[in-house]
């Protein structure tokens, strides 16, 4: 009992509230609409039925069918849905989160991860010109080279890969030398 205390006191550290309301602003914002007043972040996403309707809005027909009510698989199932329908929209699938981690409240500051990549994912997407969230991904910059340019390169000495004219290490000296202390 005591480690599994430990742990949730590990996951509760890594958990950046201002990364939550982030995400909670940019899923308001996408949806044009507010979460349920007094109802905590993790507590409002739970169902997955936010998060449903975030996707289908971002990628219209990602989620055929979102369940509203029914057993606890049902609305998990919601969550199910939720993570591959993002995973085929492009976000990477190091960056989700497992249907327990919030369904029971695990590890939120994973499934915040995991909004902020989606929101990062939306940039990659010309079709969305809603809000994204986070910077903007990095994109290849692919260069051409003509073989006059490569030619140029080939006679210079790279810096990190100089020449050092048979320099050795003799004479340095690191740390405290060997001494002999005679005894009195």
């Amino acid at each position: 009992m005591a480690l599994q205390r430990q742990v949730a006191a590990k996951m509760l550290g890594k958990r950046d509230k201002e990364q939550d309301a982030e995400a909670q602003a940019w899923i308001e914002a996408v949806l044009d609409e507010k979460f349920p007043e007094g109802v905590a972040y993790e507590d409002a996403i739970r169902d997955g039925q936010i998060l449903c309707r975030l996707i289908n809005t971002l990628a219209p027909g990602s989620i055929k069918k979102i369940n509203t009510s029914g057993a606890q698989f049902k609305l998990m199932e919601n969550i199910n849905n939720f993570t591959d329908a993002i995973r085929k929209y492009g976000v990477p699938i190091v960056d989700l989160f497992q249907t327990i981690d919030l369904w029971e409240k695990k590890d939120i500051a994973q499934v915040t991860a995991t909004i902020h990549a989606l929101g990062r994912t939306t940039y990659k997407h010309p079709e969305w010109t809603g809000p994204c969230l986070g910077p903007r991904p990095a994109e290849e910059n692919k260069r051409e080279w003509t073989e006059e340019q490569l030619r140029a390169g080939e006679g210079t000495i790279g810096l990190q890969a100089g020449y050092n004219k048979g320099a050795t290490q003799a004479g340095q000296n690191v740390g405290k030398s060997r001494s002999i202390i005679l005894g009195k």
